[in-house]
């Protein structure tokens, strides 16, 4: 009795030690960071903007996001948040249009080339080109 006792409690002990969990978690998982305050042109928080970053601390400054019209066709738009220079492009129909950024008040951020000029504000993003107003928001895919 004392032995099967012995045996049983040496085993539950080798099981517990043995299966201790890794508190590193998959290195190659990229985590939000909401912790970083990113100031737009007027100096006030720019909350257009999320970026990533990796457990090492390696920021992404690309973000890409799928948006919707509100005729049902998707858009894919990616951020460009480098430093050196701030783009917006937007894929559709296989047609890509890159748009710089050109202001950014907090709360909303103004991209354009020549004639195309693109909204950015939380989850919507509106396409004014001429006449054409063409109104997105932000899906999840």
């Amino acid at each position: 009795m004392k032995k099967g006792l012995v045996i049983a409690a040496s085993c539950i002990a080798l099981s517990l030690i043995s299966c201790k969990k890794d508190e590193g978690g998959n290195k190659n998982v990229i985590k939000a960071d909401g912790t970083e305050t990113i100031l737009a042109d007027n100096g006030k928080v720019d909350s257009t903007i999320s970026y990533d970053t990796d457990v090492n601390g390696k920021k992404s400054v690309k973000t890409n996001y799928v948006y919707k019209a509100s005729d049902g066709n998707l858009v894919k738009v990616v951020f460009n948040y480098d430093p050196k220079e701030s783009t917006l492009t937007i894929r559709s129909n296989n047609k890509t249009f890159i748009l710089n950024k050109v202001e950014s008040k907090g709360n909303e951020t103004t991209y354009e080339k020549m004639d195309m000029k693109a909204t950015v504000k939380k989850d919507s993003l509106i396409l004014d080109q001429g006449n054409n107003i063409i109104e997105l928001v932000k899906t999840k895919i």
